[in-house]
């Protein structure tokens, strides 16, 4: 289903309000990675450079007490973002009241306001109350009411029914539409689940089984493959009588891993080898084991036998998608499982790669090949729920064309 697109608006003279993913990490008032308010900027220089105004919203971190706010100011973001885009940007230290008006009714065409973090309203007079993140109608109301057009440009939140998402896209009188940002992630992310050039190969890693149950069954029906790695591999030697030592397993998971084989046939890609340790310690004592794995010890990344039978599988796909490490990623000695097959992926120039979740995407930068992927996820938990194949409510609402 087509949505309507910024380009699609009429933006002269407009007060545009627009949900951005700002969510980005704050150490002594300094942004330390910016990539997300980078990943804005096309967005947003296109309003301003139609004569809109731009009127930003978002979240940063978690509030669920008053003394929680003061850490998760989106000062910082504003001097940031006015380094960007080498311009004022007039930051709003409140969510609503006669400030945030005032500062929206002075802004002229091609200014940038940011409001201060919106999850400040799921604490009010020191109560947890949820008013953004449980998308309290008067708030998406009241947000809705300060613009003419909305544009929402946060994938990473797109899976959460918010107020200043849903609710300001619900109640907005004029159109909503999905920002640059927005827009590539539905393409790519849609085409490869419903329209993916074959073969179509999905690597699935991360701790549990029970976090990818419904990517891995919705994904059964549409890939050609499905490479499994991380400690959720371990729940499916479990469910095929491979003894798994002291790794990681989903006991209450086991019979499900067993539906999942049987479904699966040979569309599922195991490990075949493992490095495992003595202990869960990157200086642990380690080897590297087929088949089962004895008592005391624990399966802490793929092995080299592994790494070669997943780039076999690969090497002739057309789409690949990737969610979650082969192993345990923050740990440079059990690493290397996940780095040879961003490695890898970064050498496929026939293929469309697309890369999504923490580790996986940290491995393609840290390896420098983020530049040779076709598309890297800006939503983790996002790119897992269209990769359900479930509906996004911050999608759903979006104006269709």
């Amino acid at each position: 289903m087509a949505k309507l697109t910024v380009e699609d608006l009429p933006l002269e003279g407009k007060k545009v309000l627009m949900r951005v993913d700002f969510n980005v990490p704050i150490k002594d008032g300094v942004v330390g990675d910016d990539n997300r308010i980078v990943a804005a900027l096309p967005t947003i220089k296109y309003v301003i450079d139609h004569g809109g105004r731009a009127i930003l919203f978002s979240h940063l971190g978690r509030i669920k007490k008053e003394e929680d706010k003061p850490g998760l100011s989106l000062r910082p973001v504003a001097e940031r973002l006015s380094n960007l885009l080498n311009k004022p940007v007039t930051f709003v230290p409140v969510t609503e009241g006669k400030q945030l008006e005032d500062a929206i009714d002075n802004m002229k065409n091609g200014d940038v306001l940011l409001v201060q973090n919106t999850r400040y309203e799921d604490v009010k007079d020191g109560e947890y109350v949820k008013r953004e993140s449980g998308n309290d109608p008067e708030l998406g109301k009241y947000w809705a009411s300060l613009g003419d057009v909305f544009v929402n440009d946060a994938f990473g939140t797109a899976h959460r029914k918010h107020a200043s998402n849903v609710g300001i896209a619900t109640n907005m009188p004029g159109k909503a539409a999905a920002g640059y940002l927005m827009e590539k992630e539905i393409k790519f992310l849609g085409d490869a689940v419903d329209n993916p050039e074959r073969p179509f190969v999905a690597i699935l890693g991360g701790a549990k089984v029970s976090d990818k149950i419904g990517v891995i069954d919705n994904l059964l029906d549409k890939a050609d493959k499905i490479i499994i790695g991380g400690g959720m591999a371990y729940t499916f030697y479990a469910a095929k009588g491979i003894k798994v030592g002291n790794s990681l397993v989903e006991k209450d998971k086991i019979d499900v891993a067993k539906q999942i084989l049987d479904k699966a046939g040979d569309k599922l890609v195991l490990p075949i080898d493992n490095v495992v340790a003595d202990k869960f310690n990157n200086d642990a004592d380690t080897k590297v084991v087929e088949g089962d794995i004895d008592d005391g010890w624990m399966a802490l990344d793929i092995g080299p036998k592994s790494v070669e039978e997943f780039k076999n599988v690969l090497k002739d796909a057309k789409t690949v998608v990737w969610n979650g490490p082969m192993g345990v990623f923050e740990m440079p000695n059990f690493a290397k499982g996940t780095l040879e097959i961003g490695k890898f992926l970064g050498t496929l120039t026939d293929a469309t790669t697309i890369v999504g979740g923490g580790d996986s995407t940290a491995a393609v930068k840290e390896l420098g090949v983020a530049d040779k992927l076709t598309h890297i996820s800006t939503g983790g938990g996002a790119s897992l729920t269209y990769l359900e194949g479930k509906e996004l409510p911050g999608i759903a609402v979006i104006s269709d064309k």
